[in-house]
This record gives structure tokens, C-alpha cells and sequence, in this order.
């Protein structure tokens, strides 16, 4: 198991646009971020140290599932008739079920440190709200959870999980603060949004001074604590002599897809050849269709503008089953790497996606999240090009949690009732007009 988080902003070939204050239009300063984080966690966001050891009371608690299983997909690859080699890294194993945990424990254990008493977060899908709730439990903190008001009602069980670790779990848009309110003003049926639910939090942990807020993807420390994944990966796959010829992960704010990809395009920097692909839904296809632009981080304006692709902050993508891939904007570090040529991205259909996850389930044994299927499905049509061209290749995708909280969503494809929805361009273009003018 690493010792230390690899910070891959010790390794970018170009140096990241800052984020900016939206009321100056300078850059942020830490005097800025610290009603929102603890000054650890400021310092990491923007350190420029390659290793940042982490800390042995994150260690203990990382024991308790960590390191994670590789595994090879044997079954996998004998239905599928190719010639390639299919590992998947199984996050599922944590307590929470999802790869969430790595980040959530390290933000839990630097804010009690810091005398810090409840917590604030958003939450789409669950996975993340469930895992901040976890960690606040190790470390005795209260933990409030603002979650997508479609997912909260798709998701029960999610949401009783949370409540069962200590949470309280609130829809969002709620009337519990102004920018929620300001929403159901223009929209009292608004299925809400991630950056609608992280202006919820930010708002509430801005208000009092016993609070900060945990953000669960997107900024540089919450990646680099998910390194984790990808740094156990290279290890394993050096225990049986192989390394991938491609690396693939779902994306929706780069928590996941950075936490698998960042150690291996280390290696890319340094000049190895490997592919890196990030796939994300065709009903918010942030990467492939948005704009490279700044833009807030959430819908009530109220975070720091970050260069990145955006489908615009007033975005209200669909309520697509993929609940942790509905944000509207991606991590300023991974828009960079695709903008640059390092990594590429596709999207695609949840029904298909729905398909390759039915397969996984049905030749390795483990039902996936709708999240992880994404990297499934890509997985799966990068085997099946192998097979097409005759030609062995190792492909390395990353299985960040089970799906046993989202069988409703299965229920949905294997009755025949889940659609494909692609995003219409001009609903888009719509919302990229109100992109903010830097």
C-alpha cells in the first residue's frame, strides 16, 4: 500500500491556469479558500511537491480495505473471443462501496485536526455522501449531505446508509439555504444538480465558523488522495510482469478517472506509451461537447472560477441513472490533459453502458455501479478492436464501485424502460452563454 499521494502538478508539462476569485478576477488566495477548507487541505491544492506523505492515522483506517484487488478478467475476455488481457481495479471492497473513502478519510482526519465540528458536502449519486459520512463517523464529526433531489428519490438506500453512519441528508434544491431557494423560485420541480448541491453546502459551511466543506471531486487534493488507486495498480501489474497498453476510467468530476490514470500518465510525461482514455454519458458530455473555458464550480456562483470544460453552471443535465457523472463542469487538471493531447475522452449511451455492465455481472461475477459500467463499456469495444485487428494489448479499466445500491436502475434496462438521452446542442449552447466573461 502507498505511503505517500502522488501530485501530478509536480508533473505537468504546462503550468495549470489558476482559479480566480469571481468578485476580483485575481487569482484565489488561501485567505480566500479558508472559510471553505482547512489550511492543510489548502496547501495541498497547491503544492508543488511530488510525493505528499500521507498521514499514519489515514493509514490505519486505509488498512481496513486498502490495498484493493486487480483483478483479470478471464471470463471476460472468453466471451468477448479476443486476444487481449482485461484487469480491473476493484474499489467496490471499501465500506462505502465506491472509491470515495480515499479522499473522504484524508479530508475527515485534516479538518478534526484542525478543530473543525461538522462537515458539509453534496452528494449525486451517494457514493460520495456516503463515504464523507463514513469518515466523519471515524473522526466524530457531524456531517450534513446535500444530495441531488433526483437521486435522493431514485436512491433510498443510499440515503439510509448515510443516516445510518450519523448524516442528515437533505434534497437539494432545499429551502434550508438562499441559493436553494433561489432555484425552486425559478423551478419548484428542479431535479437539481451537482453544482446546484455544492452551492447548498459551500452556502452552509460558509455561515458558520464550527463548519467547512469537503468536496468529494474536481480540485487537485481531492485527485491526488485518490492516487492511491493507480499507484497499488502499477505494483500489482509489476507482481505478474505486465503494464497496460491502455487505461481507462469513467469521469465525471476526475475524482476517479484521476486516481486510476494520474501515476500512469507519470509515466507518459517521462515519455512511456500509453493510452489514457476518460469516458463519460452522452447526457452530460462535459469533456467531448463542452467549452474549454473558466467557469464557476457551481451553480450559485458562489466557488471560484476554474478553467475547464463546462457545459455551462446553469447546466441541469438529466436524470440519467450515472448520478455521480451529472456535473456540469470536469477538474481543471484533467480538462488541461485532454485540452493538450495526453488523454483522450469518449461518450457514450446508457444503454449500451447498461449492456456492458449486465455482461460483467454475468461472466465476472460482480454487479457494477452505472459510474464504473462506463469504463466497463469501453473496456469491452477496446477488447473487441484487439479481436477485429488480431493484435494482444493489455487493458487496464477501473471498477470504482458495486451497483448494489442502484439495482433500480438495472430493474429500469432489464424491463426494457431505460433510454438513451443525448444532451440537444442547443440546449448547450444555451447554457455556455451565460458562461462568465474572464
Amino acid at each position: 500500500m502507498p505511503k505517500a499521494w502522488y501530485n501530478i502538478l509536480a508533473d505537468l508539462p504546462n503550468p495549470p491556469s489558476p482559479p480566480l476569485n469571481p468578485a476580483t478576477g485575481q487569482p484565489v488566495t488561501p485567505d480566500d479558500l479558508a472559510p471553505l477548507f482547512p489550511m492543510a487541505i489548502i496547501e495541498q491544492e497547491v503544492s508543488q511537491e511530488r510525493w505528499i506523505p500521507i498521514p499514519e492515522e489515514v493509514l490505519d483506517i486505509y488498512r481496513l480495505w486498502r490495498p484493493s484487488p486487480l483483478y483479470r478478467a478471464h471470463r471476460l475476455e472468453k466471451a468477448l473471443g479476443t486476444p487481449a488481457k482485461i484487469y480491473y481495479k476493484y474499489e467496490g471492497v471499501s465500506p462505502a462501496g465506491s472509491h470515495k473513502p480515499n479522499t473522504a478519510v484524508a479530508q475527515a482526519y485534516y479538518n478534526k485536526k484542525e478543530g473543525v465540528k461538522r462537515l458539509t458536502t453534496e452528494t449525486g449519486a451517494g457514493q460520495w455522501g456516503s463515504a464523507l459520512s463514513l469518515a466523519c463517523t471515524y473522526f466524530g464529526l457531524e456531517c450534513v449531505v446535500y444530495m441531488v433531489r433526483v437521486s435522493y428519490e431514485q436512491k433510498p438506500y443510499r440515503r439510509l446508509l448515510m443516516q445510518t453512519w450519523g448524516a442528515e441528508v437533505i434534497p437539494s434544491p432545499s429551502t434550508r439555504t438562499n441559493a436553494g431557494r433561489k432555484i425552486l423560485e425559478q423551478d419548484p420541480d428542479s431535479p437539481g444538480s451537482l453544482g446546484i448541491a455544492i452551492s447548498e453546502a459551500a452556502e452552509d459551511a460558509a455561515m458558520r465558523d464550527d463548519t467547512k466543506y469537503a468536496l468529494g471531486s474536481v480540485l487537485n487534493h481531492v485527485l491526488m488522495h485518490q492516487t492511491v488507486i493507480g499507484l497499488e495498480t502499477k505494483k500489482q501489474l509489476a507482481l505478474v510482469g505486465d503494464y497496460p497498453d491502455v487505461v481507462i476510467a469513467s469521469c465525471g468530476g476526475g475524482s476517479n478517472f484521476g486516481g486510476l490514470a494520474f501515476p500512469f500518465l507519470a509515466d507518459k510525461f517521462a515519455g512511456k506509451d500509453v493510452r489514457v482514455i476518460a469516458v463519460e454519458p452522452t447526457a452530460c458530455p462535459t469533456l467531448t461537447k463542452g467549452a474549454y473555458a473558466y467557469d464557476f464550480g457551481d451553480t450559485g456562483r458562489l466557488a471560484p472560477l476554474m478553467k475547464m470544460y463546462t457545459l455551462g453552471h446553469t447546466f441541469v443535465p438529466p436524470g440519467i441513472h450515472a448520478g455521480g457523472l451529472r456535473y456540469h463542469g470536469d477538474s481543471p487538471i484533467v480538462s488541461q490533459l485532454y485540452h493538450e493531447g495526453y488523454i483522450e475522452a469518449v461518450a457514450l449511451p446508457q444503454t449500451a453502458i447498461f449492456e456492458a455492465a449486465t455482461l460483467f455481472a454475468r461472466t465476472e461475477g460482480i454487479l457494477p455501479a452505472p459510474e464504473s459500467a462506463h469504463a466497463i463499456r469501453a473496456a469491452i469495444d477496446e477488447a473487441r478492436k484487439a479481436a477485429e485487428e488480431g493484435k494482444e494489448r493489455t487493458i487496464v479499466f477501473g471498477l470504482s464501485g458495486h451497483g448494489h445500491f442502484d439495482l433500480g436502475a438495472y430493474e429500469a434496462y432489464l424491463s426494457g424502460k431505460l433510454e438513451d438521452y443525448e444532451y440537444p446542442a442547443e440546449l448547450i449552447q444555451k447554457a455556455l452563454a451565460e458562461l462568465p466573461r474572464v
